[in-house]
């Protein structure tokens, strides 16, 4: 009888365990003591490989849980930031992932190494345009032509206008320029950005600087980290191959850098629309003297040393290769390869303190918002406040985007560096759909505000035909008509998009010229 007791045991106590899981209380308490055993476990493997780990529901930046349903937005209350907010879905009601698909670590590395083949949009193929520029250097733009399932489609749209009639495609698409981060690294998080982008008919192109994403190096030096003079050029050739075109841009990382110098650089005489900063680098020098976890750091710092490595002959005529490769920092490395800190005019090892000065003097003319009262398109910021990548939320320059009508930052608890994971939604990123429903709201709202301004324009000069139609003001009426053919035949020989400045309740489309 025992016998047989001990033989039907195994079979009672799974069935006895069957019918405990289908009790709704024992459930539900497995499942929280399987997620605070998994909590714990990550929590040791974050503490093992020096990384950053808040507690659950800890918030970063202030910002209490009834605020997590949404972002932070900071912004001038302008015409456009109200038009953004009733129209730009995305942006206002994100639905971010919780623990564990929402933990920083986990996204930022997701985003960063995850494979794209394993994604439902496919990998993204580009074809090569090389840029020859006026000091002798070459950067690359990677044109986006094609998924996985349908290639060739931004060729097609290039090359046959008139046979680009897909859902979401137009028969002149607008050209978004993608900026890596100043590694020159082309994510799963910008392929899959592009992905999307091309099934909603924007042309996306990838820039490159020289010496970066297999771009030969054909100058000894590469580009500093905010010098905007090799983007100028290339944003100028997509403008004569497209000039009829949009053009817009976004930047991943410390991508920012580059395409902030470039708006503060060029003012209103820019090229582009509208922009957009994926977990932007808003303080340059900040970022370079924080304190990276180490896992990033080392990873970062190798991928640089290996970049210089490739052309340690052509850069070992300005600078020590050695001492470079012996940096043990991303500091170290910029220092020495921009700033002249390895050797004096003498020959002799600068001291501590010209090096000091050189560094200063390097970040005067690289800080991205150097010169961000000069900026004259609209940019939007998104930003995570436990990204663990870029200094903390309270670094942030609120007042930059509470006094400037430009500029717009979307500040959300959670998200990682380039992740904003959404629930439900393993391969969709938040940050892709907002910045894409950005550019959109964007372009509508300058288009509707340049035809209510000729509309006006034209009554008013209904008004001045009908004051002009007496005797007296003939003579006035030709002088006012051989000076609007003037300023006609400046604007088509000079090529100048459309730009834009804030007023107080609507957008002029006459800026002032700033640089």
């Amino acid at each position: 009888m025992w016998d047989s007791l001990l033989c039907l045991f195994p079979s009672l106590l799974l069935f006895l365990v069957a019918v405990l899981l289908h009790w709704s209380p024992v459930r539900v308490l497995l499942e929280r003591s399987l997620r605070w055993a998994t909590w714990i476990l990550w929590r040791a493997a974050c503490w093992v490989l020096e990384l950053p780990t808040p507690m659950r529901g800890e918030r970063n930046d202030g910002l209490s849980d009834a605020d997590n349903a949404q972002p932070r937005l900071v912004c001038k209350p302008t015409a456009l930031a109200h038009h953004l907010l009733l129209h730009c879905h995305t942006l206002r009601r994100p639905l971010l992932a919780a623990w564990p698909q929402g933990d920083p670590h986990l996204q930022t590395l997701s985003s960063l190494l995850w494979p794209v083949e394993d994604t439902a949009g496919g990998k993204v193929h580009f074809t090569r345009d090389h840029l020859l520029l006026s000091d002798g250097g070459i950067v690359a733009l990677d044109w986006a032509v094609g998924l996985k399932e349908e290639p060739l489609l931004g060729a097609k749209c290039e090359q046959h206008p008139g046979a680009c009639r897909g859902v979401g495609c137009r028969s002149s698409p607008p050209i978004l320029l993608f900026i890596p981060n100043c590694l020159g690294v082309v994510t799963p998080h910008l392929q899959r950005l592009c992905s999307l982008a091309l099934h909603q008919g924007f042309y996306p192109v990838v820039f490159h600087r020289r010496g970066q994403g297999s771009c030969p190096l054909t100058t000894p030096r590469f580009q500093e980290f905010g010098d905007p003079q090799d983007l100028v050029q290339a944003v100028a050739y997509l403008r004569s191959r497209h000039p009829n075109t949009t053009l817009l841009a976004v930047s991943e990382g410390s991508g920012s850098g580059l395409l902030l110098s470039y708006l503060g650089e060029c003012g209103s005489s820019s090229y582009l629309t509208a922009a957009a900063c994926i977990s932007p680098v808003l303080h340059g020098q900040l970022w370079f003297e924080m304190q990276l976890p180490s896992l990033y750091h080392w990873g970062a710092l190798f991928y640089r040393k290996l970049q210089i490595s490739r052309y340690a002959n052509a850069l070992s005529s300005l600078m020590d290769v050695g001492q470079l490769l012996g940096c043990r920092s991303l500091r170290g490395v910029e220092e020495r390869m921009f700033c002249g800190t390895t050797k004096s005019a003498t020959g002799e090892d600068r001291g501590p303190a010209e090096a000091a000065q050189d560094w200063e003097a390097y970040w005067e003319r690289n800080e991205p918002l150097r010169d961000a009262d000069e900026v004259a398109v609209p940019v939007l910021c998104l930003s995570s406040a436990d990204d663990p990548l870029v200094p903390p939320a309270s670094s942030l320059p609120t007042s930059l985007f509470r006094n400037s009508p430009y500029f717009l930052l979307a500040l959300t608890t959670s998200g990682g560096h380039c992740g904003f994971a959404q629930a439900g939604k393993s391969t969709t990123s938040w940050s892709h759909e907002a910045v894409l429903e950005y550019f959109r709201v964007v372009s509508d709202f300058l288009k509707r505000e340049e035809r209510r301004k000729r509309s006006r324009a034209q009554g008013q000069e209904v008004g001045r035909q009908a004051q002009g139609s007496r005797p007296g003001n003939v003579a006035a009426r030709e002088r006012r008509r051989k000076a609007v053919l003037a300023v006609r035949r400046e604007r088509h020989l000079t090529h100048q998009p459309a730009q834009s400045e804030l007023t107080e309740d609507l957008f002029n489309w006459n800026r002032s010229y700033t640089r």
